[in-house]
């Protein structure tokens, strides 16, 4: 019964993390804190920016670099300065460094069985869509694919990853300011889909039909 109540109380704590983070996610992309989704955005851009135009390997470099000339900068600023008034104020980053940031077994543990349950469920999906278990899906991730060459032959990595971000930012406002409008035409388009998807099944041998529960 203990153990029952401890895996309960671990689930619901593992459940309320995830929402949390999502909520965190969906404050980003809708711009509710502008100045931090503004921040977030420059930060990401600027880096798949520098990603595009230089190695990974360098990008990392100046990075580091870049961080290592602003604390060292800031660490001799402070003993000039505590020098020069003859002050004992200590080291500038103590309350940083006096941080505990040590990663607990138990915060790992349910990190990685949240984690696992994502994992197991996509391979169960792609497991489902190799093995045919659906003609109708396995044919849609063939025609996605199939398209996908054609974009691939297009744009590179980093310059889908740079799209990617610009429609994360951009979609959930637009979205927000014309939801009545595009929900109207995805239904459209949905409804079209669907009718095809159900001509094609109509068509299809009973042994290739989807199954239904």
């Amino acid at each position: 019964m203990a153990e029952s109540s401890v895996h309960q109380s671990s689930h619901i704590s593992s459940s309320a993390g995830d929402k949390s983070g999502s909520c965190a996610v969906n404050d980003l992309l809708y711009w509710r804190d502008v100045k931090k989704s503004g921040m977030v955005f420059g930060a990401t851009m600027v880096l798949l920016l520098s990603l595009a135009a230089f190695s990974i390997i360098s990008v990392l470099s100046y990075l580091i670099l870049s961080l290592l000339t602003v604390t060292i900068s800031f660490r001799v600023y402070k003993s000039v300065m505590q020098a020069v008034q003859k002050s004992d104020e200590g080291h500038p980053f103590k309350a940083l460094l006096d941080q505990d940031i040590t990663l607990s077994s138990d915060n790992f543990q349910k990190k990685v069985n949240s984690s696992l349950v994502h994992i197991n469920r996509a391979l169960k999906y792609i497991v489902r869509l190799f093995l045919v278990e659906d003609l109708v899906d396995s044919l849609k991730l063939a025609l996605f694919m199939w398209l996908m060459t054609y974009v691939g032959a297009v744009f590179n990595g980093i310059t889908l990853l740079i799209l990617g971000v610009l429609v994360a930012f951009i979609a959930p406002v637009v979205y927000e300011k014309y939801k009545v409008q595009i929900d109207h035409y995805v239904s459209l388009v949905h409804s079209h889909v669907k009718s095809i998807s159900d001509k094609i099944q109509t068509k299809l041998p009973g042994a290739l039909k989807k199954k239904t529960e």
